[in-house]
């Protein structure tokens, strides 16, 4: 992609005066630069003060009924336990998306994954693969540049999956440290197929250089780990957004955890990852604390999407939920699994702490959103959303905090598959729109779907459709549907409201002996 360059004076001025005159301007443009670039970001001492740290931990397909404080009688959480009796959770938060790519993008930038062209890859599967030509637009903006703005050291650390090529890595999204995946903990080495390119051995990332590969995937977690601590260390003198995506429990069959973890939970691989995940959080929570930064960072946890299906050759097991090798994830109370419109595949667990600012145990189950992250931790950062695209999150602050009376932001909450829109959600009301063929899986297939209206306070499993008891509320829901099909878009129809996603004309592999260069173009 063109980079900008700055041009330069090939000569000097002629004269004595010429060259005063030159040395004017040019001091003149820099103090212009210096002012309108710190003016953002300096503040008075009580503005330093109120502007938090911000850690933002998300795991990959882990469900809502996973983790002790939401239900999980399985898996050994005291950490998340602790976290959620010490602050807040959210029992009505959705992902964006039943798969991480689309959710991902969301929670970085405030808006729907079909806003941002994201939806789908170049092929249209669900998520970017590996050597893909689309990423994570460099026009969007994300939170991490919104808070580097406003003087934050920013890091990723853990999984990316927003595009692998050149401009869609994360130090060109906003982030100062890259540490991680590019994509998936499954997209390991594979040959070239028709539709997707060969793929190595699987990268670990620093900044924009293959380190290792393959990596151990039973170490991610704990290196993860490690590295998150290092950066917290590194800027405890100054504010930072540390975003730790971890990569487990993952898409694989088998999850991965280290030593310390591995065969010690009671659900097999799927639970020793999930009781390394709270350990993790519990060192950064610890970290926190030993470097007097507990009562100055907001610490935020969830997931990118509910727990998968995982087939095993022990189906009847599975089905009895006695897989003991692998392990299962749960949803529950929702229904459903990941990569479905259910509530299972996008109603998240989300547990947010500052001692001090969100009062303990405070819970709300008004809709919220992963796009709401955006608008809600600019503002506390003293910044503003931008103005000149649309950002379809709101700011749900008043309800972390437990404010009287305080609402959902949100009016409707839109449902995609994929390219389809497949339902939605208003207050209480889902309605899921009737369709001719609902897409249910990646290619597609699917069968007809009727129209049904579910009340998810008094009936959060969706098994009564009362749709013929209030026809006013289909009315009125179908009424937006229509709204997003004109202005998100739905199955070959685009929407007047979506934005290109990025794309690189010659996407390469990563390879172990490969570093992209300062320019975003790869070595020949």
């Amino acid at each position: 992609m063109p980079v900008a360059e700055c041009s330069r004076l090939h000569r000097p001025p002629d004269t004595v005066r010429e060259n005063l005159r030159a040395r004017i301007s040019a001091a003149t443009t820099t103090l212009a630069l210096a002012v309108a670039f710190f003016i953002p970001i300096v503040g008075t001492a009580a503005e330093e003060a109120d502007r938090p740290n911000i850690v933002f931990v998300l795991a990959d397909n882990l469900g809502y009924g996973d983790i002790g404080c939401f239900g999980s009688k399985k898996h050994r959480t005291p950490h998340l336990d602790r976290m959620a009796a010490e602050g807040a959770r959210l029992t009505s938060f959705y992902s964006t998306a039943p798969v991480c790519t689309p959710s991902r993008a969301s929670f970085l930038t405030g808006c729907y994954p079909r806003r941002v062209s994201l939806h789908v890859d170049v092929n249209g599967i669900p998520v970017l693969r590996a050597v893909s030509s689309r990423g994570l637009n460099p026009d969007e903006i994300t939170i991490a540049e919104i808070l580097r703005q406003r003087g934050y050291a920013t890091a990723c650390v853990g999984k990316w999956h927003l595009g692998d090529q050149p401009p869609f890595l994360p130090r060109k999204h906003g982030f100062d440290e890259f540490f991680g995946l590019p994509y998936s903990e499954d997209m390991t080495e594979k040959p070239a197929t028709k539709i997707a390119a060969a793929r190595g051995p699987l990268p670990l990332v620093e900044g924009e250089t293959v380190i290792e590969a393959p990596v151990d995937r039973n170490t991610l977690t704990a290196r993860f780990t490690s590295r998150a601590i290092d950066f917290i260390e590194k800027n405890k003198s100054r504010p930072f957004f540390l975003y730790l995506p971890h990569t487990m429990p993952g898409s694989t069959l088998t999850s991965f955890a280290s030593d310390d973890f591995r065969g010690k939970s009671n659900n097999g691989t799927y639970g020793d990852a999930v009781e390394e995940l709270d350990w993790s959080i519990g060192q950064v929570l610890d970290a926190l604390k030993s470097n007097g930064l507990d009562e100055k960072t907001l610490v935020i946890w969830s997931s990118d999407n509910g727990a998968i299906w995982r087939q095993s050759t022990a189906n009847e097991n599975i089905k009895a939920g006695r897989d003991e090798e692998h392990g299962l994830g749960n949803n529950r109370p929702m229904v459903g699994w990941a990569y479905s419109t259910d509530e299972g595949g996008m109603r998240m667990p989300f547990v947010a702490r500052w001692p001090g600012k969100i009062p303990p145990g405070t819970t709300s189950d008004e809709l919220t959103t992963a796009m709401d992250l955006m608008p809600t931790l600019a503002g506390l950062a003293g910044a503003k959303v931008p103005t000149d695209r649309v950002i379809d999150g709101k700011n749900i602050w008043p309800l972390l905090t437990g404010e009287a009376d305080a609402k959902s932001p949100t009016e409707v909450f839109f449902y995609y598959f994929l390219t389809q829109l497949q339902a939605l959600r208003s207050g209480k009301w889902k309605l899921y729109l009737p369709l001719d063929h609902k897409w249910e899986k990646f290619n597609g297939d699917g069968a007809a779907a009727e129209l049904r209206l579910v009340d998810l306070v008094i009936d959060p499993q969706e098994k009564n459709n009362v749709a013929a008891d209030h026809p006013d509320v289909v009315e009125r829901l179908l009424g937006y549907a229509e709204k997003a099909r004109a202005d998100l878009g739905d199955i070959n129809r685009p929407g007047s409201g979506q934005r290109p996603a990025g794309h690189y004309p010659d996407p390469r592999p990563m390879w172990l002996s490969e570093t992209a260069e300062p320019n975003g173009t790869r070595p020949q």
